[in-house]
């Protein structure tokens, strides 16, 4: 996508992986800034939109509240000069995700040990 193409709202959609309604919240409450509109008044979202999105994506699969993702992207509008307050954030999040996939294996290997235990069950 070239940055003179715009998507439709259900390209974004299919692209992004959100719903509609996860995009017009977004905006809503400032996590998405301004969407452009065409002349009737439709959005139409932006290659750099897109990319947003993508940050969103992930920050929202990784289990950052909206109040953080929020306070990253008021730090993001507000420039260059928040990069350690950016960092700080990303990397305290960083260190919730190391969290959660040290819990999701200890967890895995208890449904490993219960497969294993029933295959020599079977055996």
């Amino acid at each position: 996508m070239t940055t003179a193409t715009f998507l439709t709202p259900a390209q974004a959609v299919e692209e992004s992986g959100f719903s509609l309604d996860t995009l017009r919240y977004y905006e809503k409450i400032g996590l998405l800034g301004d969407v452009q509109r065409s002349a009737s008044g439709h959005r139409r979202f932006s290659a750099e939109d897109l990319a947003w999105l993508g940050v969103l994506r992930c920050l929202r699969d990784t289990g950052m509240p909206i109040s953080e993702m929020l306070h990253f992207a008021e730090l993001v509008r507000s420039g260059d000069g928040t990069f350690a307050d950016r960092l700080a954030l990303l990397a305290a999040h960083d260190g919730q995700v190391e969290e959660q996939i040290a819990t999701l294996r200890k967890r895995q290997q208890v449904i490993r040990d219960k497969i294993a235990y029933y295959r020599a069950a079977l055996a």
